[in-house]
């Protein structure tokens, strides 16, 4: 592994802000199939997602609530993109435990989180809980072996692929809420 001092810390990612331009990515989801930010936006706005993982109880509990009512989202045109830097195997536990029923892409080599600035390494002793308590395999289930993780944070991108909402809380905790992505969708 690198040495820390090579990434973020929580406190220092600090996510794209709205009004800032989107670099168009390219991701597989579990069918293998590539997936790229300029052909999921023709169609309307894109509500991006990152979660830690399918370890993780609070991801698993705010795609559940998202599934719940995610087609709110696509009655006003937009459609929903979760990125999460776990592989395929990984995603479908995920989806098992949350019925997800909207995209999931696999943020290989943290590219995603990196463009969005949402990327940090976790303290030894939080890698250590989440590895031995909540069973992450973060060393297994990611491209790499530097257990880096994605702040859980929201974005609505515009057709102009630029950021027109964010929801952006380093604490992991604080999601975003149905109800502020369907007021910022207008």
């Amino acid at each position: 592994m690198s040495s820390n001092k090579n990434f973020k810390s929580v406190k220092q990612a600090k996510g794209l802000e709205v009004g800032e331009s989107v670099t168009d990515f390219s991701s597989k989801d579990i069918f293998d199939k590539t997936h790229t930010l300029s052909n999921l936006i023709k169609n309307g706005n894109v509500v991006l997602i990152f979660i830690r993982g399918q370890w993780c109880p609070f991801c698993n509990k705010h795609l559940k609530a998202l599934q719940e009512q995610f087609y709110q989202i696509y009655d006003k045109g937009a459609s929903v993109v979760v990125v999460t830097p776990e592989k395929s195997e990984f995603i479908k536990s995920t989806i098992e435990k949350t019925g997800a029923e909207f995209t999931i892409l696999y943020d290989e080599d943290y590219k995603i989180a990196k463009a969005f600035d949402v990327l940090f390494l976790p303290n030894k002793m939080m890698r250590v809980m989440y590895n031995t308590v909540l069973g992450a395999k973060l060393k297994e289930s990611h491209s790499d072996d530097t257990e880096q993780l994605p702040i859980p944070a929201t974005f609505i991108i515009s057709k102009e692929m630029k950021v027109k909402w964010r929801h952006f809380d380093p604490d992991y905790k604080n999601r975003s809420k149905m109800e502020n992505i369907l007021a910022n969708l207008n």
